[in-house]
């Protein structure tokens, strides 16, 4: 019964040459934001080449939202370049996801197809958009064989935290509508091969605030004649770090970061304008939410206090859910491929992962798959370094995962 396993470590072994020509590939072209033209581009003509029907999903971004993103200091994006593939037919659809973002930062691996543009592929979606490519042929090999539907999403912007968002409110998970989803992402500080997820909450929700402070300037010799937002924004910064300390259970994950403060040019001039961008982590849902409300409403009373105005951006990703009985069909099938001792469950990632957009809809499962050794550069490092071994086993998890789960929930 079914499609075998070792039918598919085969197949993935095969085209072992492939999946990591195009991870270097694409490792050569970074692109940040959501408009990956060279990239998208790239994915489009080897699903060409496989005769995988696809169509663009993600669409134009908002004017509102360009400038907030402008804001908050990524480059500008106008439009949202992400795939949807379909591969089968039928009812039930499962959802395989790869990002395929960049991140700005120059690599200094010494690598021979590093990147040259001054942006690097240091979370390794470039691994991630191979390791699908590769699922998706073995997929097409075997279409016929397949009891449904196997969605694919190519997706920008993650590192964004909104790139999931677009695609999900242009409806990547409808027609067909999507029953199931998985995941996957490279760790190079776990050992190649192993696999890590968390029942539940699977990594914490972001809530991003953009504060931009207008006082009045003037020289700092006449600070009466002056509201100065660098005062303000001193303000504010302890308030807010002391709300995580009195309102949120000690028991909770908070994490509360004011990672830009900015403003003034000289030491004797009181500026017109202060900027503050402060980042609150969570993986308690309810402290979020408490937290998220309480933060403007401090904002607003400080800054009012001392006749200053401003205006705040903000920005949410929810947190990632895993499905425990998603959990419980899939994690067999990944054990097959890897092996019956390398899949184990392990504490919610702290980080934030914009596939909770899609997990917060559907039944998901979002993993994590060593792609080294423990002591190795990490995530975010100029100097991480992937092991390439891991495409083909990744490759086999995604598509080992997907036909199993369809032969498993098959219409009858």
């Amino acid at each position: 019964m079914g499609i075998p396993a070792e039918e598919i470590r085969e197949k993935a072994n095969a085209i072992r040459r492939q999946i990591a020509a195009d991870r270097r590939a694409l490792h050569q072209i970074p692109e940040i934001g959501t408009d990956l033209p060279q990239t998208s581009a790239y994915i489009k003509k080897r699903l060409d080449e496989m005769q995988i029907q696809w169509k663009d999903c993600g669409g134009s971004l908002s004017p509102k939202m360009t400038a907030d993103y402008i804001s908050a200091g990524f480059p500008k994006m106008e439009k949202e370049t992400g795939i949807a593939a379909v591969i089968g037919r039928g009812e039930p659809c499962i959802l395989l996801r790869a990002d395929m973002d960049a991140l700005p930062i120059r690599e200094e691996n010494g690598l021979d197809f590093c990147a040259s543009n001054g942006w690097g592929h240091m979370c390794g979606h470039d691994s991630h958009a191979a390791m699908l490519l590769g699922a998706a042929q073995i997929l097409k090999s075997m279409e016929d064989r397949l009891e449904g539907t196997v969605k694919l999403m190519f997706q920008p912007g993650e590192e964004t935290g909104a790139g999931a968002r677009l695609m999900v409110e242009d409806g990547i998970l409808d027609t067909p509508r999507v029953d199931a989803a998985f995941g996957l992402h490279v760790q190079p500080t776990d050992t190649t091969g192993q696999i890590g997820y968390a029942i539940g909450v699977n990594s914490a929700s972001l809530d991003t605030f953009i504060l931009k402070i207008r006082g009045k300037g003037g020289h700092s010799s006449q600070p009466q004649l002056c509201v100065d937002p660098l005062m303000v924004m001193n303000q504010v910064y302890q308030a807010v770090n002391l709300l995580a300390t009195r309102e949120a259970d000690p028991s909770a994950m908070v994490a509360l970061t004011c990672g830009v403060a900015r403003g003034g040019t000289a030491v004797n001039i009181i500026p017109n304008e202060a900027e503050l961008h402060i980042g609150l982590r969570t993986l308690d849902v309810e402290a979020g939410e408490h937290l998220k409300k309480r933060i403007p409403e401090l904002i607003d009373h400080y800054v009012k206090a001392w006749n200053a105005d401003y205006d705040l951006t903000t920005f949410h990703t929810p947190c990632t859910l895993t499905d425990e009985t998603l959990c419980s069909q899939l994690v067999p099938h990944i054990r097959e491929i890897t092996g019956p001792d390398s899949v184990h469950e392990i504490p919610a990632m702290t980080g934030t992962e914009d596939f909770g957009y899609v997990t917060r809809e559907v039944p998901g499962m979002f993993a994590f798959i060593g792609a080294g050794s423990p002591g190795s550069a990490p995530l975010h490092s100029p100097h991480m370094v992937l092991d390439e071994n891991v495409l083909p086993l990744g490759a086999a998890v995604y598509a080992n995962a997907a036909a199993s789960w369809l032969e498993q929930n098959k219409k009858a």
